[in-house]
């Protein structure tokens, strides 16, 4: 049985952390600190998680974070 490496990333995994980083730039863009855009997102992690496989698109999620 091989062992899967720990520096190996499932890639669904490496895309979602990808498309948080791009809702973090935006809501920075859109006022908020790195700070509090980054805490927003590790609060509502399951909620973005569920808007990243939704289909939702950074801008979109973004847009729905800041109403």
């Amino acid at each position: 049985m091989a062992k899967k490496k720990k520096s190996e990333v499932d890639p669904d995994e490496a895309a979602l952390i990808e498309w948080c980083v791009a809702v973090e730039e935006l809501l920075v863009q859109a006022g908020a600190s790195r700070d509090e855009a980054q805490e927003h997102i590790e609060e509502q992690a399951e909620w973005f998680t569920d808007l990243f496989y939704e289909g939702l698109t950074p801008e979109e999620a973004a847009k729905a974070a800041l109403n």
